[in-house]
């Protein structure tokens, strides 16, 4: 009886742990380049193609656009890597979501300042991509601070960005590059 009652446990337990590692899978939604990349019976072949880092108010971050084969198609990502004491945080911003991605920056810009003149205690102001990459400011006791939130999930995501033309200049770097490739 007390074997039956011990297997009875192990095999609740089991479960439970299996059950848990399935639900903590399956809150981290797959990115367009996990998506991308995962195709099965084709081969998977990347390239990458370093661009200059990305200065920012605390270090740099490594940036890169990364050419995707999968079979046959052909994408582009613009990646931003920047290590801390816990690994890597890396964004991959598809080619379709950087050019709205550019689009937002121009928008947030002129937000910007009038923003910065309302003085507010706390106001913040941001685009997300359906990957979760972030790029916005907030504005805090009359100061305006620009940021890019890397990854969706976890810790130490977040990196803020000494000024705007820093910003703006690596985006334009980016599609620029990608589109010399596409020809």
């Amino acid at each position: 009886m007390k074997k039956l009652l011990f297997l009875l446990l192990i095999s609740v337990l089991e479960i439970s742990f299996v059950s848990a590692q399935n639900a903590k899978n399956t809150n981290k939604e797959a990115t367009k380049m996990d998506v991308f990349a995962s195709k099965t019976g084709v081969i998977i072949k990347y390239i990458d193609y370093k661009l200059p880092n990305l200065k920012l108010t605390y270090g740099i971050a490594e940036t890169k656009i990364r050419k995707l084969y999968s079979g046959q198609d052909v994408g582009y990502f613009y990646q931003i890597s920047k290590k801390n004491e816990y690994g890597t945080k890396t964004a991959s911003i598809a080619y379709e979501d950087l050019i709205e991605v550019l689009k937002a920056i121009q928008s947030l810009k002129e937000a910007s300042e009038s923003d910065k003149a309302l003085n507010p205690y706390y106001l913040e102001n941001k685009f997300v991509t359906d990957d979760g990459f972030q790029v916005g400011y907030y504005v805090s006791k009359g100061k305006l601070k620009w940021y890019l939130v890397l990854e969706k999930y976890g810790s130490g995501n977040t990196v803020f960005i000494y000024n705007f033309s820093t910003i703006e200049t690596a985006f334009n770097e980016a599609k620029t590059k990608i589109e010399s490739l596409k020809n």
